[in-house]
C-alpha cells in the first residue's frame, strides 16, 4: 500500500477529538501536506493544542468556520483558494435541529461551496483515476449510520445521531454520483469506536486510541481509487452495509 500524497487537505472541526487527531497524524506523516488547512468552530474555540501544532509547523493554516453560518463557509472557501485537494469533513452537536445541520447540512454546504476549487484541482492533475491524490470529498461517518446494522444501539439510542450519520451517507452515495464527470472521489469513512469525548466512557472500554484509527484511514486514503467511489468504508478499508 502506498503513501498518502496530497498538495493540501482541509480538516474541520480540528479543534478536538478525532479532526484534532487527524490533523496531528497528517502533519507527521514523511511527506506531509504543502498546505494544511484546519477550521476551528463552536465552544472549544481555538484550542491550545492546535496552537502549539501552528507553532511547529509553518504549513499549518487555521481557518475560523462557523458551521451554521452559510456566509462565513463562503468566506472560508475564498481564504482556502486554490490551495485545497481534500475535503475532510467531521463535526458534532446535540439536538436533533443542531445535529442534522452539523452532521448533514452544512457538509453539503461546505462541498456546494468548495466543489469549484476541487474541479480546478482535479482538472489540473496528471492522468484521469480518481483518488485522494487528485480531488476527494471524505465525509466521516459513522457506523451508527448504517440502516442495515444499527451500531452500538445497545450502548445509547441517540437516535438525532444515527439518522444524521444515515442522512450523510446518502449525501455521500449522491456526491459520488454527482461528481464523478467532475473526477472527484467521495467515500463515506467510519473511524472506528475511538476515545475521545464524544466516544463516551463507563464499563466499556472503547477498542481505539485516536492515533490508531488516524493511523489506519490515512493507510485507507492513500489506498482510494475509483473502485472506491461511492462506498461506506471503515479505518481499516472494510467496506460497511449502507
Amino acid at each position: 500500500m502506498g503513501e498518502l500524497h496530497v498538495l493540501s487537505v482541509l480538516v474541520t472541526g480540528a479543534n478536538w477529538g478525532i479532526s484534532l487527531g487527524l490533523v496531528q497524524n497528517l502533519l507527521g506523516m514523511p511527506s506531509p501536506p504543502s498546505v494544511g488547512l484546519c477550521s476551528l468552530s463552536g465552544p472549544h474555540g481555538a484550542a491550545s493544542e492546535v496552537q502549539n501544532l501552528v507553532s511547529r509547523h509553518r504549513n499549518l493554516v487555521i481557518i475560523l468556520l462557523e458551521v451554521t453560518d452559510p456566509s462565513s463557509i463562503k468566506v472560508a472557501a475564498v481564504r482556502v483558494g486554490e490551495h485545497l485537494g481534500a475535503l475532510l469533513d467531521n463535526e458534532t452537536l446535540e439536538d436533533m435541529t443542531h445535529v442534522y445541520t452539523t452532521n448533514t447540512i452544512w457538509p453539503l454546504l461546505m462541498d456546494q461551496a468548495f466543489l469549484p476549487l476541487l474541479k480546478k484541482v482535479a482538472q489540473g492533475s496528471p492522468g484521469s483515476a480518481l483518488s485522494c491524490s487528485r480531488a476527494a470529498i471524505i465525509n466521516m461517518s459513522s457506523y451508527t449510520g448504517s440502516i442495515t446494522d444499527v451500531y452500538v444501539w445497545e450502548y445509547g439510542q441517540v437516535v438525532s445521531y444515527h439518522c444524521s450519520k444515515a442522512a450523510l451517507n446518502m449525501l455521500t452515495k449522491c456526491q459520488s454520483l454527482r461528481y464523478k464527470e467532475d473526477d472527484v472521489l467521495c467515500t463515506a469513512l467510519h473511524p472506528g469506536w475511538v476515545q475521545t469525548n464524544m466516544g463516551g466512557s463507563g464499563p466499556h472500554k472503547l477498542p481505539l486510541t485516536v492515533d490508531e484509527s488516524m493511523r489506519g484511514m490515512l493507510k485507507v486514503l492513500s489506498s482510494l481509487s475509483e473502485k472506491d467511489t461511492s462506498t461506506f468504508l471503515d479505518w481499516e478499508g472494510k467496506v460497511i452495509p449502507w
